[in-house]
């Protein structure tokens, strides 16, 4: 039975790394992803914004 033991680890992180990467590749795209898309925009846009403000107008 210490060969049970022993494998039961490593199956249960692969069973874990397969169904993590399954959440990954299945909410890639779809319905959302235009709302991310402008989300993530938006944020650069705030960031870029912001650098442009305090770098000055002589700069």
């Amino acid at each position: 039975m210490d060969y049970v033991s022993a494998l039961v680890p490593p199956v249960v992180m692969a069973v874990f790394f397969i169904g993590v990467i399954r959440v990954i590749v299945k909410t890639q795209g779809g319905s959302n992803k235009a709302k991310e898309d402008a989300v993530v925009d938006a944020a650069l846009a705030r960031v870029e914004g912001a650098r442009q403000a305090s770098a000055g107008p002589d700069a």
